[in-house]
């Protein structure tokens, strides 16, 4: 996990857990207290399609916390099979994360999980299941300002209310990996397809 900065020099954060070597780390939130919070799929060293074929170190999939002060990596959440994109509700109390399993296995998972984010800050609680995918995996996925999660999916972007109630689809003609808000008022929906970016303005910003 790098930090590019504002000179163009490359800061290293963390290069491993417990001494032994992340998967692939994947996506990543930052928490207004600085903290930095990353799943570690497989899907880098699975083959060498997407990254290097090699052994996973750690031998598991792990969501993980760098600590702000210290730099201290700890393991949140280690009960995924292929945690992908997560992303905090406005006032940071919950931590939503996609599972791709789906992608090795017809019987693992391919939906999203909701977490409590403890007091202090540092850790999470809970883990229900938020929602499940219908057409394709959910991968990258942002809050709106109202806490509703917009999240990528085979057929489009899908929009959750915090109930986890869907409440609509953009579709778009090709699989999405991710999204985000952006633009001035941060009203605009960029959408990741797989061969072409695509926008939208939305009645709502994100959070």
């Amino acid at each position: 996990m790098a930090r590019t900065e504002h000179d163009g020099s490359r800061t290293v954060l963390a290069r491993d857990w417990q001494g032994k070597r992340f998967n692939s780390p994947n996506d990543v939130v930052v928490k207004s207290d600085g903290s930095i919070w990353f799943t570690d799929p497989s899907y880098g060293i699975d083959s060498d399609y997407e990254g290097d074929a090699a052994a996973s170190e750690i031998g598991a999939c792990h969501v993980y916390r760098i600590d702000p002060a210290s730099g201290a990596v700890a393991a949140v959440a280690t009960d995924f099979e292929k945690p992908n994109g997560l992303a905090f509700s406005p006032d940071e109390s919950k931590l939503y994360i996609a599972d791709t399993g789906f992608t090795h296995g017809d019987d693992l998972p391919r939906h999203i999980r909701v977490f409590d984010v403890v007091e202090d800050g540092t850790s999470l609680t809970g883990g229900e299941v938020f929602a499940t995918c219908t057409v394709g995996l959910f991968d990258g996925l942002r809050v709106d300002v109202q806490g509703n999660v917009w999240t990528s999916s085979g057929d489009g972007v899908r929009c959750y209310a915090p109930d986890g109630t869907e409440l609509g689809l953009i579709r778009i003609p090709e699989v999405v990996a991710n999204c985000c808000f952006g633009g001035p008022k941060r009203n605009r929906l960029f959408i990741c397809g797989t061969t072409s970016l695509y926008a939208t303005y939305l009645n709502t910003r994100g959070a």
